[in-house]
């Protein structure tokens, strides 16, 4: 998941959790911490034999916080998986940008393009599968299929570029 603390942006993955262990890597370090919620957002952290009392306040929506660490204040948003979703359904009726991006890891169903295919807007470039639902992934202007750097079967990570288009100019 992405992490927004303040305006630093991080990727956040889980390795394992057993009891309050949890192993966690931020932007691919590996870091191993000791967590001990103390109830009404207020928690423990131990980690390299240091350790950290943490206040988190919730605001409004679910997933962005104040926290308090030591006496300084974060302002920290959660971006998981099915967020990154909802955003990428969101902007898609956005202007065509000239490649098809990956919003979340997954795996490529179906590339019904070809390399120098004609695409008109609202066809169909490429359906990638992912948290157990397939979304088709549509043009939203006309383009050409400039290159097709993944195929059918493919796993991709998050904003890995599936498709490059050229666009081409709206017709008069």
């Amino acid at each position: 998941m992405e992490i927004h603390v303040d305006n630093r942006v991080a990727e956040v993955t889980l390795i394992s959790k057993e009891g309050n262990n949890i192993r966690i890597t931020v932007d691919g370090k590996l870091y191993e911490i000791d967590l001990t919620m103390q109830g009404k957002g207020r928690c423990s952290i131990l980690h390299d034999g240091r350790s950290h009392n943490a206040e988190l306040v919730r605001q409004e929506g679910n997933k962005s916080y104040d926290v308090h660490i030591d006496h300084t204040a974060y302002q920290v948003t959660i971006i998981d998986e099915q967020t990154k979703f909802k955003r990428s359904k969101q902007t898609a009726n956005e202007k065509q940008d000239n490649r098809i991006i990956a919003p979340m890891p997954g795996k490529i169903i179906r590339i019904p393009v070809q390399k120098n295919d004609c695409l008109q807007a609202g066809e169909t470039a490429i359906v990638l599968e992912a948290m157990k639902m397939q979304t088709n992934y549509k043009v939203t202007a006309d383009c050409i299929v400039k290159d097709i750097l993944v195929k059918e079967g493919d796993s991709v990570n998050t904003h890995q570029v599936l498709i490059t288009l050229d666009i081409l100019p709206p017709k008069e």
